[in-house]
């Protein structure tokens, strides 16, 4: 009879006794089977012992645990080395649940606790004992609202304390946090005690540790004030230089940013773009003395030079029909722009952007303004509706206003390298999206395309995490409209799989024979021949002749033709120039007819299209001359004569060729793989069989 699934063997041991083998039954109850392995030890009392595991974690598994009663015991032993024993057993062991429980039932916490409040020794055993009560409350079983004031005034005294052993300090630091984000109540009493200045003056020890538990706190006490706390806050942590200490002395810092830094500083980034929540939801007010006086200046600063007011002379509505044209020509939609402004999100923050960008950018406020205001109606980049969108759109990359994420450490190295990176974060991206909408030959109906592109632009180049606006601005200009297709199409190409490792092993065998057949059709063309112009010393093109390869490719035939004739035939052709004499194939400037000539646009677009073949004539080299009447006709002239001569057809139209003709029959190889996923790797070769008996015997005769 098979032994039961439930039934395994186990070894136990204890010391000063032989261990023992046993078969452990898993259905029977735990109190059982320890009374079964006390028995064969001979020791009573059955209820006093637990198993414990003897590797990995030392994770107890019985309800009532003597440990837990023995170690309690050892903290209130007289001495210190007593206790400082038991608070390292009780730090290796409360990770465990079970554990945990039995010590916190036996009002382990309250003990732990008194050795915290009494603060007999602030070296070694504090540090001890804070982490084992950290631990122990890990486990969610007590709350931390339960905690007393005067516990928590004593552990803001050690995080206060100037002279403290360096392993207290960063406990403390992170058991206040904790209790920050738990208590709002007892998070107010830590705000109160706990000036900011010191976790400044924590933040700048070139301790991590401490570096690290100090941000924590301090982002807790962040996230749990109001907000306009939260401004007055982060003004005097900015106003104590704290940005500029993060990016020279934390982000690039010789020591790796470790995982919990970076949620912190997430989390920071996040609360200081959270303060242009309020702008960003309050719409603008018609009513407004300020406001209005702020649009104004948004229309002065581009179309009134400094000293010369609007309109003098002219009567007021002359003068309210001409700021209204001047409003419009600034892109608002309406000729009252407070219309525009009216919708929120972006609100004020629009308008607040408008104007950083006149203001700390004015030559290129104005260069952007009058550029659009001279293009053609449909072509102009409207700035007003620009700036609205794109307000919008850094909103959402940036996640302004949403809540902090408990795990995220995507923060920008950047926004800790200068003051208002929002604002010159957008003085970057609006002049970005005018420089895309050149590039796209935009008019007013692609505004929702370029839009697309823009918002593509920005959360790439922000994916990459620049560690300054300038790096910043230079990957995003580099990042052109051209660049984004072709980022698209590759992409595109991973999603099909067309980039897969099988699918460019498959292109790789495909190229021989595919180069073969544009080979076959260059040799074909060359065949059927082509008329073209000869320049005369005066760059003229005034005379035909034709030129083609013989049907077995031996002998190029040429000779002129007859301006208004047709192309004629081979045999027709008075000159010979056998295949075998040609030595090498010029293009360009190396050809001899266009060499030592001017650099006009004419010279120039003969130049493109020039090609020469020379050949042996007696003992001197000469040089049969082409003029390609196309591109095209050019590509495909060299390529043939390339393939003549055993030279590798290198021309943009062979790749383009070559290109479409992989697409097309990799696509019809793989029809009967659609929606199949193809792996990265083969599937890996079975180990030969230990013998090779199965093999099928030819000598037998079959039956």
């Amino acid at each position: 009879m098979a032994p039961s699934r439930n039934v395994v063997k186990i070894a136990v041991q204890m010391r000063e006794a032989i261990p023992q083998l046993i078969q452990l039954d898993q259905a029977k109850p735990l109190a059982a089977v320890l009374k079964e392995v006390c028995e064969a030890w001979n020791l009573p009392h059955s209820e006093r012992y637990a198993l414990q595991f003897a590797d990995g974690h030392g994770r107890y598994i019985t309800e009532n645990d003597l440990e837990a009663e023995r170690l309690l015991g050892g903290l209130q032993s007289k001495s210190p080395e007593g206790r400082r024993e038991a608070l390292r057993h009780l730090v290796l062991l409360a990770p465990d649940m079970t554990f945990a429980r039995e010590v916190i039932s036996r009002d382990g916490l309250q003990r732990i606790g008194t050795i915290i409040e009494d603060g007999d020794d602030l070296g070694d055993l504090l540090a001890l004992a804070l982490r084992a009560f950290l631990e122990l409350m890990e486990h969610g079983v007590v709350s931390w609202e339960t905690l007393s004031i005067p516990f928590v005034r004593k552990v803001v005294c050690y995080v206060n304390m100037n002279l403290m052993d360096a392993s207290v300090q960063p406990l403390a630091l992170g058991l206040l946090e904790s209790v920050t984000l738990s208590s709002p109540a007892l998070g107010q009493l830590v705000k109160s005690e706990v000036p900011l200045d010191r976790l400044l003056v924590h933040l700048q020890v070139m301790n991590q540790q401490l570096q690290t538990k100090a941000m924590a706190l301090l982002t807790a006490l962040l996230q749990g004030a109001s907000p306009a706390e939260r401004k007055h806050m982060l003004d005097y942590l900015w106003q104590r230089n704290l940005r500029q200490f993060i990016y020279k002395s934390i982000i690039h810092s010789a020591v790796p940013l470790g995982d919990e830094m970076a949620h912190h500083l997430y989390v920071l980034q996040a609360l200081t773009l959270g303060l242009l929540e309020p702008r960003m939801r309050t719409p603008l007010d018609p009513y407004s003395q300020e406001q209005r006086e702020q649009l104004q200046a948004l229309r002065q600063a581009a179309f009134e030079p400094e000293g010369e007011p609007l309109g003098s002379g002219l009567s007021a509505d002359r003068r309210r029909s001409l700021c209204a044209r001047e409003f419009r020509k600034l892109g608002f939609s309406n000729s009252n722009p407070a219309q525009d402004l009216e919708r929120v999100p972006p609100g004020l923050l629009a308008l607040d952007n408008m104007l950083y960008f006149s203001r700390h950018a004015p030559s290129a406020y104005s260069r952007f303004v009058l550029e659009n205001s001279s293009r053609e109606d449909k072509h102009e980049c409207p700035f007003a509706r620009s700036s609205i969108q794109l307000t919008v759109l850094l909103c959402e990359l940036l996640r302004v206003g949403e809540p902090c994420s408990e795990t995220a450490q995507d923060f920008s190295p950047m926004f800790f390298g200068q003051d208002q990176s929002f604002h010159e974060l957008f003085c970057v991206s609006i002049q970005l999206l005018n420089k895309t909408w050149k590039e796209m030959r935009a008019t007013q109906e692609d505004f929702d395309k370029v839009m697309q592109v823009v918002r593509e632009q920005l959360a790439r180049t922000l994916a990459l995490k620049p560690s300054s606006l300038e790096l910043f601005r230079t990957k995003v200009n580099a990042l052109t409209y051209g660049e984004v297709l072709r980022l698209r199409q590759t992409e595109r190409l991973h999603q099909e799989g067309s980039l897969a490792p099988p699918i460019l092993e498959l292109r790789e065998k495909l190229k021989p024979e595919l180069m073969g057949l544009i080979r076959q059709q260059r040799l074909l063309r060359l065949c059927e021949g082509t008329l073209f112009r000869k320049i005369s010393s005066r760059r003229r093109q005034d005379k035909l002749w034709f030129c083609c390869l013989s049907p077995n490719h031996k002998v190029l035939q040429y000779g002129d033709v007859e301006e208004g004739a047709g192309p004629p035939g081979p045999e027709s052709l008075p000159e010979q120039l056998p295949v075998a004499d040609i030595r090498a194939l010029l293009t360009g400037k190396d050809c001899p007819h266009v060499r030592e000539k001017g650099s006009g646009k004419q010279n120039k677009d003969v130049c493109e299209l020039a090609f020469s073949v020379s050949y042996e004539h007696g003992e001197e080299e000469a040089y049969l001359n082409f003029i390609a009447p196309s591109k095209r006709e050019f590509h495909l002239w060299t390529d043939g004569l390339s393939a003549l001569l055993g030279s590798p057809m290198g021309s943009e139209q062979t790749r383009l060729d070559l290109e479409q003709l992989l697409t097309m029959e990799t696509k019809l190889r793989l029809l009967e793989l659609e929606n199949v996923p193809i792996p990265e790797q083969p599937p890996p070769i079975p180990p030969p069989p230990t013998n090779f008996n199965f093999c099928y015997d030819c000598s037998i005769a079959e039956p």
